[in-house]
């Protein structure tokens, strides 16, 4: 064996490799041969080798021929098959004949090297073995069975065609242009998605420079609409810097992405209504995740006082929670933040646009008099210090809700911005938005910085609904935002509701059921425009509450009778909530009533846009 090894070690890869004491323990030990009794490793690994593997059964083939008791290959058949330089170290992977495999049976005494050589011409005869035949993944099978969950549940999701008409807001037509409908679900707030200021500066933008972006912002997609848009809305938040996704989703999820997986032992503490994107983002980011109960101040603070003061900790919360209106303790959160080392990541998602006197958010909202004394315009948003939007570490927000585009962006310190844009996969390689609609966004923000007229009459629609729905009983879960969620508690109830608001009145509510919300709180969700006037709230009312007669679903008096749930029956629940927008930013006198809210909403036609909006919009 060690002449073998010596003469063979130049041009075998393997036994080159391989050191001697290794060779003689693969020798000696032994392993079960498939064809019963036992060889030895280094046999068995012959075996995978095409050269050494032939010359294997060659040399068996001659042991049973002569009835030798020796199991090892003679050097000179070694020497031989090497010498044909079959397997050497160049960039050639090994080739196996599969014709040399044949049944021992074949293969007679005294017959061995003529039946061999024939073997390399010609094919074995006989039929060809066929593959084994094994099951495979059933695909189709388990998408089928992942729906059937889905529609067992009732939870499966079902798309409507609503085309919602620009010059007849808040109407649409479903597939066929004569079937008008009436839309109360839409997350373009304002109406800004027919505004004309945003359409015209979007037209001239779409002739100018075309549909698409080109590419990435590196590769082409970098342009003077990016540059301008980033920069207003910096402003809009006091920033020092903003980036602009394609969508607030992916703001949110490569954000938190890249700051949890970057932050070494960072740990992010998420509450517990987090949005899908912040809590997909969490995940990715691999750090560990602490979530606190939904806008719990003591259940927060219990979780950071667990952790090492020195560790980066991130706080993720929303302003506005869309599903059910609520509305994050802002400002005391940042106190636990500042008191623990914590930096703070708000979503202002569902508020910006709608609040604050320059439609900022909520965390301008809540220093409302000092940054309506700088003036109309984002502009006119500087910092000031000490603020809670100040405060805010990371603000992100939406270009495609109250702004009526589409699009999602980040707003923070410069160096942060910064970090993000150099690391962050989803800002790096995916396409920029179109130069129209960064162009139509940033006008939609300096329109809504200017004029305030359209975030009042939405609050006051708003109060009107609601206070509408509280007179019939109807379940409004309370809340200070302009979210309008009403109760159902069941998931095939609330799709019912839904498609009978759709076939008998025209109504477009669409019903909000798992994941998004927990089982047994399905809901339908109906956010007012400034579009939907008297008579569309009228239509509202009178729809729902043949609804709820129809399908007998619980009422107010109902809940309040099982004890409460989810603030829907709980006694002075709706007492405690106040609007977030106060009677005297809404210009009503105050110990405003139904009267009073009636007489303000008389008064709902939209006044001609003054001319430092028409201006503002046009430089846009």
């Amino acid at each position: 064996m060690e002449a073998l090894l010596h003469q063979s070690k130049a041009m075998c890869p393997f036994l080159k490799k391989t050191s001697p004491a290794t060779l003689r323990s693969l020798s000696t030990a032994t392993h079960h041969s498939p064809g019963g009794g036992t060889i030895t490793n280094l046999q068995f690994i012959a075996r995978r080798c095409p050269v050494m593997n032939k010359a294997l059964a060659v040399q068996s083939a001659r042991m049973r021929t002569s009835n030798y008791t020796s199991a090892a290959p003679s050097i000179g058949v070694v020497k031989s098959m090497l010498a044909k330089k079959l397997h050497t170290s160049a960039e050639k992977k090994a080739n196996v004949d599969t014709r040399i495999y044949r049944k021992r049976d074949d293969v007679l005494p005294g017959r061995v090297e003529s039946a061999f050589a024939k073997s390399k011409d010609t094919p074995t005869p006989g039929p060809k073995p066929c593959a084994p035949t094994a099951s495979k993944f059933d695909y189709e099978g388990f998408y089928n069975k992942e729906l059937d969950k889905k529609h067992k549940d009732k939870s499966y999701r079902y798309f409507n065609n609503i085309n919602r008409l620009a010059q007849e807001f808040p109407r649409a037509h479903m597939s066929a242009r004569d079937e008008r409908v009436t839309v109360w679900c839409s997350n373009d707030y304002l109406g800004m998605g027919r505004n004309a200021e945003v359409l015209k500066t979007m037209h001239h933008t779409l002739d100018m420079y075309g549909a698409g972006a080109g590419g990435t912002r590196n590769i082409s997609g970098h342009n003077q609409h990016a540059v301008a848009l980033e920069k207003t809305i910096a402003d809009l938040h006091g920033k020092d810097g903003a980036l602009v996704f394609s969508s607030c989703y992916v703001a949110n999820d490569a954000t938190l992405a890249t700051l949890g997986s970057k932050l070494p032992d960072c740990v992010i503490l998420s509450d517990s209504m987090n949005h899908a994107s912040m809590i997909q983002g969490i995940r990715h980011s691999g750090a560990k995740k602490m979530v606190f109960k939904h806008n719990d101040l003591v259940d927060l603070e219990a979780k950071l006082a667990s952790l090492p003061p020195e560790i980066p900790k991130i706080i993720a919360f929303e302003s506005v929670y869309s599903m059910c209106g609520s509305v994050a303790p802002i400002e005391e959160i940042c106190d636990l933040a500042d008191r623990y080392g914590a930096i703070t990541f708000l979503d202002e998602v569902h508020a910006v646009g709608m609040y604050g006197p320059h439609g900022a958010g909520v965390a301008e909202h809540l220093d409302y008099d000092v940054y309506a004394a700088a003036g109309p315009g984002a502009s006119a948003s500087p910092t000031k210090k000490g603020t809670v939007m100040d405060r805010i570490d990371i603000i992100t927000g939406t270009l495609g809700k109250a702004w009526g585009c589409v699009g999602g962006y980040i707003a923070a310190s410069a160096s942060l911005v910064d970090t993000i844009r150099s690391l962050a996969p989803g800002f790096i390689f995916t396409t920029s938005l179109p130069p129209a609609t960064m162009a139509g966004a940033r006008t939609a923000i300096e329109y809504q910085a200017h004029y305030q007229g359209d975030r009042r009459l939405q609050q006051l629609h708003t109060r009107a609904v609601k206070q509408d729905l509280a007179e019939r009983d109807i379940p409004v879960i309370p809340n200070p935002s302009h979210i309008v969620p009403i109760l159902v508690g069941d998931a095939e109830v609330a799709k019912k509701a839904s498609d009978m608001l759709l076939s008998d009145y025209g109504i477009y509510v669409q019903a909000i059921n798992y994941p998004t919300v927990p089982r047994g709180e399905e809901r339908l969700r109906i956010t007012p425009t400034p579009g939907h006037t008297k008579e569309f709230r009228d239509e509202l009312v009178q729809a729902l509450e043949g609804v709820w007669q129809k399908l007998k679903i619980k009422r107010t008096s109902d809940w309040r009778a099982q004890g409460g749930f989810v603030g829907v029956g709980v006694e002075g629940k709706e007492m405690q909530v106040e609007p977030l927008w106060t009677d005297e930013q809404l210009g009503l006198r105050q110990g405003v009533d139904g009267e009073v809210l009636q007489e303000a909403l008389e008064q709902e036609n939209r006044p001609e846009m003054p001319a430092v909006v028409a201006k503002a919009a046009a430089a846009a």
